[in-house]
């Protein structure tokens, strides 16, 4: 089994793509402290010394590593427990664990603004390893969560308002900003 690794813009984290379906639909972010019963995979994952962050969605997993590693060391072992894993046929997810996290909304705004993050946004920050998800939209500002790579990335404070907030206020003139939680 190949599996595609790609750096991100984060030094901590790195895109894994094994080619194969991760997730049906949505996404799953672990953080090492929450109920890892959901996913074998990221429990998995976590039994490797260095590892603090696993994000997975339909198409590729991201990993987060502790600072005090270096990716020269840990990336052929996230590999091999990687493959180890969907070799064996073990499940990613425990059927039903992955729900995506959008927020129910209503209002032409953030209807339109949640348009504009879906078809703009999560593609381009997918593509670094990453997801947005639009969780409100109050008062003129929008609320975003920042998944995988893009959650603690260096630049990630720069793309969400240099990139994201200008775009979306060119095409939504009530936004006033856009801030992660």
């Amino acid at each position: 089994m190949f599996i595609e690794t790609q750096e991100t813009p984060n030094p901590h984290t790195m895109k894994f793509i094994p080619g194969v379906q991760v997730l049906s639909a949505g996404i799953k972010s672990f953080s090492g402290d929450n109920d890892l019963k959901e996913s074998p995979l990221a429990a998995s994952l976590f039994q490797i010394d260095g590892v603090k962050g696993v994000f997975l969605t339909t198409d590729f997993i991201t990993v987060t590593k502790s600072v005090d590693h270096d990716w020269s060391y840990l990336k052929p072992i996230v590999l091999a427990a990687i493959v180890d894993h969907l070799v064996a046929g073990l499940p990613i997810c425990i059927e039903g664990a992955a729900a995506n996290e959008d927020a129910t909304t209503h209002g032409d705004i953030a209807k339109q603004v949640i348009e504009l993050i879906e078809t703009r946004v999560r593609p381009a920050v997918a593509q670094d390893g990453g997801d947005i998800i639009f969780k409100d939209f109050q008062n003129g500002i929008v609320y975003v969560e920042l998944h995988g790579s893009c959650s603690g990335c260096p630049s990630s404070t720069i793309t969400l308002k240099s990139g994201i907030e200008n775009m979306l206020k060119h095409y939504i003139p009530e936004i006033i900003s856009v801030e992660a939680v």
